[in-house]
C-alpha cells in the first residue's frame, strides 16, 4: 500500500475518532437528568439512578457534584468513576 493511501487512512481514522469522543464528552445535568439518561453512564444502573433521583427530590436538587457521595450506594470509588459524567447546571441533559 502506498504511503499516500496510508496517510489518508490515518487521517480518516483520527477524524472519526474525534467525532465519537466528542459525543462521549457530553455531560448530564445532575438536576434535570432522567433515570434513563443516568443509566447511560457506565456504573449507574436502575437502582442507583433511582437513588440519585430520590436524593435530588428529597434535597431540592444538588448544590454540588460532590453531593453525589451522599447518595446511598455511591462511595468514594463509584464517585470517582461517575463524577465526570455530570455537570451541575448551565446545559440541558443531552444524552439519549
Amino acid at each position: 500500500m502506498s504511503t499516500w493511501i496510508k496517510s489518508i487512512i490515518v487521517v480518516l481514522v483520527l477524524t472519526l475518532g474525534s467525532f465519537s469522543s466528542g459525543y462521549a464528552a457530553e455531560k448530564l445535568n445532575i438536576n434535570t437528568a432522567t433515570a434513563a439518561q443516568m443509566e447511560s453512564v457506565k456504573g449507574i444502573g436502575p437502582k442507583l439512578a433511582g437513588a440519585i433521583e430520590k436524593y435530588r427530590k428529597e434535597n431540592h436538587g444538588f448544590k454540588s457534584i460532590d453531593e453525589l457521595k451522599d447518595v446511598k450506594g455511591i462511595g468514594v470509588k463509584k464517585f470517582a468513576k461517575i463524577k465526570d459524567a455530570f455537570i451541575l447546571s448551565g446545559t440541558k441533559s443531552t444524552k439519549p
